[in-house]
């Protein structure tokens, strides 16, 4: 049994050496045609071999090669979307200390007292619980979609704690703002509309920030065309926004303009001062200073002026008016919210606690942004 076992392993280690490959063996015998010494066979087969071997892996690395340039193309595509898309950065600039933490959970658990006879407009309460802008809302309620009590809707109605609501068949729970209400502050940059949606697929500045894709309660203060960038202020108060932009408060707009070209006289400043008519009527500055931001022998000028309102592209249009090209727009202060230092473009900043009390104080109101 030992011998016949140990035969067994004998042909099975035999059997097991590796055999030439048939496409080897025509290469021999090539050799072997040319050549007469058995030295030269060997060789010549090891350098058969060898190239044989450094071609496969050259054509492995070529495939491999290939396969990374293609990953690396279509992440390069997908970095490009990305950034196109890309979420703004929140930052935070204040590091509050201990006296500020305790101010600051002290106000946030506050809550506003909100009576029985508490009454709101329906479009005004309906853009409140974030079913969409006050401009939506009325247009639902003129299509007789918003019922009130079973019964429909009418625009300026006014509804109560107790009211049930209804948008399109469903129930919708108001929202009454008893709370602390919410600001954030963006740095806008450059081609990005200030709108929800847009039929063109343009970047839209509420979707590139977190929050006002979650929390359809906030509104934007004011806007800023395509063109313009700088301060952007959202809110979840719509008393706030009011406050802010109708003209009757008449708060102060502050922007810093880049003029290419020929700059403004004194005579055209005070022009603009005391105010020039443009065909949606009177505008003015309630200041214009020329600021020193470049050379004498520069063709850009930077002023700084301020207005208190915000019709659709007044700046630019008022230094048109003198033939002059605006190659620049940016919004740095707007009431008394200014653009921080810090916050470069395409961050954005929420408010603490003490920070939106101030200024609901300035403008008369209570911590939730409802007149006291």
């Amino acid at each position: 049994m030992k011998l016949n076992l140990k035969d067994t392993l004998k042909k099975l280690m035999k059997s097991a050496k590796p055999q030439p490959s048939k496409k080897a063996k025509p290469q021999k015998s090539n050799k072997i045609n040319s050549t007469d010494k058995t030295g030269d066979i060997k060789t010549s087969n090891a350098k058969v071999s060898n190239t044989n071997t450094s071609d496969t892996k050259a054509s492995n690395t070529k495939i491999y090669i290939n396969k990374t340039k293609t990953k690396a193309e279509r992440s390069s595509k997908d970095n490009l979307q990305d950034k196109e898309y890309a979420h703004a950065k929140r930052i935070k600039l204040l590091r509050p200390n201990q006296q500020q933490k305790i101010t600051t959970q002290r106000i946030r658990s506050e809550r506003v007292d909100m009576p029985d006879e508490s009454t709101l407009r329906i479009s005004k309460a309906l853009a409140m619980s974030g079913v969409g802008s006050r401009r939506y809302c009325d247009s639902l309620i003129e299509e007789h979609k918003v019922t009130i009590n079973d019964k429909p809707a009418v625009l300026g109605q006014i509804i109560g704690i107790k009211d049930r609501v209804e948008v399109l068949g469903r129930a919708v729970k108001i929202k009454w703002q008893d709370r602390i209400a919410r600001i954030i502050i963006y740095h806008k940059s450059e081609g990005e509309i200030t709108t929800r949606s847009d039929p063109e697929g343009r970047i839209s500045v509420f979707d590139k920030i977190p929050i006002l894709q979650k929390n359809k309660r906030f509104v934007s203060i004011g806007r800023l065309d395509i063109n313009t960038c700088g301060l952007l202020i959202f809110t979840t108060s719509g008393e706030l926004a009011n406050h802010f932009m109708h003209p009757r408060y008449e708060v102060e707009r502050e922007y810093s303009v880049r003029v290419y070209g020929e700059g403004l006289t004194n005579e055209q400043i005070m022009q603009l001062k005391t105010g020039i008519m443009l065909p949606d009527g009177k505008a003015n500055f309630t200041d214009v200073v020329k600021l020193e931001m470049s050379d004498e022998d520069s063709k850009n000028h930077w002023y700084r002026v301020i207005l208190q309102e915000g019709r659709n592209r007044e700046v630019r249009r008022m230094f048109e008016h003198f033939g002059l090209v605006v190659s620049r727009l940016m919004r740095t202060r707007f009431g008394p919210i200014a653009l921080p230092p810090r916050l470069k473009r395409g961050q954005f900043y929420e408010l603490n606690e003490i920070e939106v009390a101030t200024v609901m104080q300035k403008f008369g109101l209570n911590i939730a942004g409802a007149e006291k």
